[in-house]
């Protein structure tokens, strides 16, 4: 045999080993990408049981599935005659199959780690939810209570020995007032949906619920506010403020929120003086109010709800009506129990609406009402509630119906980590937990806010940075924050022009596009990876803040994009789903135009150079 007919032979038997292996490679794509399609977990709502001493209490349980991969689990415990609930657990167990991530509303920023899933929620701190996803960031399992008023404990662990989670969610750890009876549902679902959107509906299962009915929210909710706080702290003066309000004004801030200070003359950052609620350090705040509503802003006033200070006029007027002592600074803390606490508080706010004409208030410190162990559960010695959550529940109740009734669109805030169904009843606006010059802990803790918050204005924590800062460093505490209520917080006559730019322009766009930003469809990312990307969308128009390099998706029909470059890198890369012809548009960081121009884009991954904490936007020819 000649060597080229040897050739011709061995060629041949190349391409059919080629093709063999092609069609191999095909077929076990194919076999992959069928095993990928998991199916939802299976519960058995037959194994999920109550473990512990019932003492008097015998349960009830009752499994519905109205909903396919939704299970209610109802609880019913009853006895004869009143008597104390006593610690109890609600467990079962899933197998661990294509989980990766956890997500709970803790503040914490690790989300991978199963041992660290665990935390504690009532009225006043966080909500019992606690939900698993894929890879693909689609639910695995979302597990929820009903019960957001009472402390509950989720604990989740996963076991070596067999690779299964067991939920443990322990009730009644914190005293209850004795009672013949109590109810609590426990929903499970294992949908394949994105993990939000799991999220999400157990928010509006807890939003039907009468009880939890969210509270009504004004637009002036949902426009950026200057804060006092970082820029002042305690020190404040009334034309100080104003002069501020008037350059916050002209930066697209629509109100003031003056925090802590204005109450007393004493600088030291602890309540001792706390509880007589008297301007003394601002003295005319009618005047005050009158002077920003001038400026065309809004005006909120900060309170702390539950302490009262040892050196306060009206200290003695409620001793005896304290739950406890708050030795560091000077303070003790009201006990809603009794009331005439409640009717002094209520009577404080509405007394300060009506007299100074406020727009609202920041009301602070909500989670210090709460039992200890050595709370006397009853209804004896004056009080009128044995329970202390069912009081704070009636004394917030009656504070946002006061106030709304004088004023119907009333601003109330909270921060985190009181967030939960409860708090939506009492408030319409809720901030971030203290995150000064921190704009990725601020990132993470808005995004958390807004995955749970549903029509509820989420506001940053007030953002502030040093005067040195580059303006695109600087521009990171607003571009962080982008998908919240912006708080500004730093002393506006001491910054850089370049700085004011940098604020007037990132405000006028926030400004302009808030209907996307805040009201749109909200796209959170991988909460363990710290949501590297972010984006809303409505309306056609799509806007995604990138802060790690990330090839962004874009959705087919969309007519306007824009990139937010929120990272430290220049290349901006997006995927685009069909042709686009239109305007291309690139701007630094105060809104200076680098680029401006008609282009026709193929199908495909596009890059772009785009400045630090600067913008892409893509305009379509038939927008």
């Amino acid at each position: 045999m000649n060597c080229i007919k040897f050739q011709k032979i061995i060629s041949c038997f190349l391409i059919v080993i080629f093709f063999y292996s092609c069609n191999k490679t095909k077929k076990a794509a194919y076999d992959l990408s069928q095993i990928a399609k998991l199916e939802p977990l299976e519960i058995i709502g037959d194994s999920i049981r109550i473990e512990g001493d019932l003492g008097s209490f015998k349960v009830d349980k009752i499994v519905s599935n109205k909903t396919k991969g939704v299970q209610l689990i109802t609880f019913k415990f009853s006895a004869n005659t009143p008597s104390q609930l006593q610690p109890v657990s609600i467990k079962f167990s899933f197998p661990s199959l294509a989980i990766n991530g956890y997500w709970n509303p803790k503040i914490g920023i690790d989300k991978v780690n199963y041992y660290n899933s665990g935390f504690s929620a009532k009225a006043s701190k966080y909500a019992p939810l606690l939900s698993y996803y894929d890879n693909a960031l689609n639910n695995r399992i979302t597990i929820s209570l009903s019960d957001a008023l009472n402390k509950s404990e989720f604990v989740c662990y996963l076991k070596e020995e067999d690779v299964q989670f067991y939920p443990v969610i322990k009730l009644f750890d914190e005293k209850m007032p004795k009672t013949k009876e109590y109810e609590i549902q426990l929903r499970i679902d294992t949908r394949v949906t994105p993990y939000y959107k799991s999220i999400d509906d157990v928010v509006s299962w807890w939003a039907n619920n009468p009880d939890y009915k969210p509270m009504k929210v004004p637009d002036d909710a949902k426009k950026p506010m200057y804060s006092t706080w970082y820029s002042y702290h305690q020190n404040i003066s009334k034309d100080e403020i104003v002069a501020e309000c008037k350059i916050a004004k002209s930066l697209g801030c629509s109100a003031v929120i003056v925090d802590d200070g204005w109450q007393t003359k004493d600088g030291n950052r602890g309540y001792a003086y706390t509880g007589d609620w008297n301007p003394d350090r601002i003295g005319d705040m009618k005047n005050f109010v009158n002077a920003i509503h001038e400026e065309g802003m809004k005006f909120l006033l900060w309170y702390s709800l539950p302490f009262m200070g040892e050196k306060s006029n009206n200290y003695s007027k409620f001793k005896g009506k304290y739950l406890r002592y708050w030795k560091s600074q000077g303070a003790y803390v009201l006990d809603p129990r009794y009331p005439e606490v409640r009717a002094y508080i209520v009577n404080t706010y509405t007394k300060a609406l009506t007299a100074w004409g406020l727009d609202g208030f920041k009301l602070d410190f909500l989670g210090w009402f709460t039992a200890n162990s050595h709370t006397k559960l009853t209804k004896l010695e004056g009080r009128d509630f044995a329970s202390v959550n069912e009081a704070t529940d009636a004394l917030m109740t009656e504070i946002t119906n006061k106030l709304t009734a004088l004023k119907p669109d009333v601003l109330i805030e909270f921060r985190q980590p009181y967030i939960g169904p409860l708090m939506r009843k009492y408030g319409n606006m809720f901030r971030g937990v203290d995150a000064p010059n921190n704009a990725v802990a601020n990132k993470i803790e808005t995004t958390n806010l807004r995955i749970m918050a549903q029509n509820t204005a989420v506001h940053s924590d007030m953002f502030v940075w040093r005067p040195e800062e580059s303006v695109e460093q600087a521009a990171l505490q607003i571009l962080n924050i982008l998908y919240s209520v912006p708080q500004l917080s730093v002393k506006l006559k001491d910054i850089p022009d370049d700085h004011l730019e940098m604020i007037r322009y990132w405000f006028r766009y926030w400004n302009e596009n808030r209907n996307v930003l805040i009201d749109g469809e909200f796209l959170p990312s991988n909460p363990g990876a710290n949501y590297p990307l972010l984006t809303a969308k409505k309306n056609k128009h799509q806007i995604t803040t990138v802060y790690e390099d990330i090839i962004v998706s874009t959705s087919s029909g969309i007519k306007r994009l824009d990139i937010v470059n929120a990272k430290g890198t220049t290349n901006i890369s997006f995927q685009l789903e069909s042709e686009f012809q239109g305007e291309l548009t690139v701007l630094d960081c105060m809104g200076g135009i680098l680029f401006l121009g008609e282009v026709i884009l193929e199908k495909g991954v596009k890059t772009y150079k785009v400045p630090r904490s600067g913008i892409l936007i893509l305009k379509s020819k038939t927008l």
